[in-house]
């Protein structure tokens, strides 16, 4: 099996109940991310064998599945134990056994489309430019620099094509103009968006996911952006945005990050 088909067989196991499966895809140490569920490979199985007594079966969609290096990162809606959809990417680093050792993610609620009418997880799904995947990456890091963390918003214009933009946000409307005039209300509110730390920039082809740390409206944030480069520039965008936890309501200590 690959990286991305082992990454898809363990998420599909919390549809399937299947706890042998899961056990033999991870390591023991298996280094858990998500504050809500302890670390160990013994609670992810635990939680795979709770899903599977639930009366209401857990659904998997994955939507879009990535490779690099020792990662692969996945763009999934699920659906837990019936309590409703939500869009998230995971990320699962492999060792050297080819064992699954460790995963971070973001998860939020399937929203209603947004005002240019796409949702978070429609758009262009076709893999490419594989031989552009460190140059993408690197359009990636400079533009994080200098556009979300606002080193040198100067240099905004020149990462887009015109006003060619598809945005999956929630709440913003496509083109460049879409991100200011949201932005710009933000600021109207006194609600600031801040990148703060960027802790992955993960690639493959003509997509980038990176994983960053800040506020939102001063709460404590992650953010899980996934951008589609063409011909060098920015040309569409998914995210999702997650409030991180207080720290006394974690149920393992490695950090969301």
């Amino acid at each position: 099996m690959t990286k991305i088909e082992k990454a898809l067989a363990l998420i599909n196991t919390f549809a399937t109940g299947d706890t042998e499966k899961a056990a033999s895809l991870l390591a023991e140490g298996y280094i858990q991310h998500n504050l809500a569920y302890g670390t160990g490979r013994d609670a992810f199985v635990g939680s795979v064998a709770y899903l599977a007594s639930a009366p209401v079966k857990t659904t998997v969609n994955n939507i879009r599945a990535f490779e690099d290096g020792d990662r692969v990162f996945l763009q999934t809606v699920y659906n837990f134990t019936g309590m409703g959809e939500q869009v998230a990417f995971d990320i699962f680093r492999f060792d050297e056994a080819g064992l699954i050792a460790e995963h971070w993610d973001n998860l939020a609620a399937k929203a209603d489309p947004n005002p240019s009418g796409h949702t978070q997880i429609d758009g262009y799904d076709s893999l490419e430019d594989l031989d552009k995947t460190e140059e993408n990456r690197e359009i990636i890091k400079n533009f994080l620099h200098d556009v979300m963390q606002g080193k040198a918003p100067e240099k905004t214009a020149s990462y887009f094509d015109g006003d060619t933009y598809i945005q999956h946000n929630t709440g913003i409307a496509d083109g460049l103009s879409g991100l200011g005039s949201a932005l710009g209300a933000l600021a109207e509110q006194g609600i600031q968006m801040i990148y703060d730390t960027i802790h992955q920039v993960l690639a493959q082809g003509n997509y980038v996911l990176a994983v960053s740390e800040g506020t939102f409206g001063g709460a404590p944030t992650s953010y899980y952006d996934l951008w589609r480069i063409e011909n060098g520039k920015v040309t569409e965008h998914w995210d999702v945005m997650e409030t991180i936890a207080e720290k006394d309501t974690w149920q393992n200590q490695n950090g969301k990050f």
